[in-house]
């Protein structure tokens, strides 16, 4: 598929803001995805796809998460959370991914997990590092993704993401602290 035709597919889909976002993910994870040696191709649809359903209709994604018999802890956390999965659906159903690595990369953009390929965490950490956004530390996190592993990266990023949520008194999906413990663990040779 090619670039051109999927960025004009995810236009409608979403505002302005969230279609330059998009571009900045593309191009920071092909980026990433040179540098740590991964398939820069399949870095760069799965990150053009990867907000396909952030603005998807929000009873829509309930019923597909249901009815794709998808994790159902997801329907107790923050819907912000279900365009990963739903995402990941749309991939397959609608734009014909079927490369399983891709798919994991949409639907876990949001959360990690356990066991994570490269893919995933490429894409895990453009979205959070692309150029436009602005949050307080994301400056300090596209200075790392310059010298740190993918691997410290990861933990960085993932580390900074539930430390936010938990200062904002939010709940953290239990797949971000599991994909946290395991790469640390990993990291400590304990796994």
């Amino acid at each position: 598929m090619e670039r051109a035709r999927l960025l004009e597919a995810m236009k409608p889909r979403m505002p302005e803001k969230r279609y330059i976002h998009t571009i900045g993910v593309t191009d920071t994870a092909m980026t990433l995805a040179e540098k740590f040696g991964q398939d820069v191709q399949k870095a760069e649809v799965a990150a053009i796809l990867h907000d396909s359903c952030k603005y998807a209709d929000k009873d829509w994604m309930k019923q597909t998460i249901i009815e794709q018999k998808m994790d159902p802890t997801l329907l107790a956390y923050h819907h912000e959370l279900w365009h990963g999965p739903v995402g990941a659906y749309v991939a397959e159903t609608e734009f014909g991914i079927t490369d399983l690595d891709m798919l994991n990369a949409i639907r876990f953009h949001t959360t990690g997990r356990i066991g994570m390929s490269d893919l995933e965490k490429v894409v895990y950490i453009a979205d959070m590092i692309e150029p436009n956004r602005k949050f307080p530390g994301v400056d300090e996190l596209r200075e790392a993704a310059k010298s740190m592993s993918l691997e410290d990266l990861m933990i960085t990023c993932l580390s900074h993401s539930i430390q936010f949520l938990m200062s904002k008194h939010q709940p953290v999906f239990p797949d971000s602290f599991n994909c946290y413990n395991d790469l640390l663990l990993k990291k400590k040779g304990n796994l």
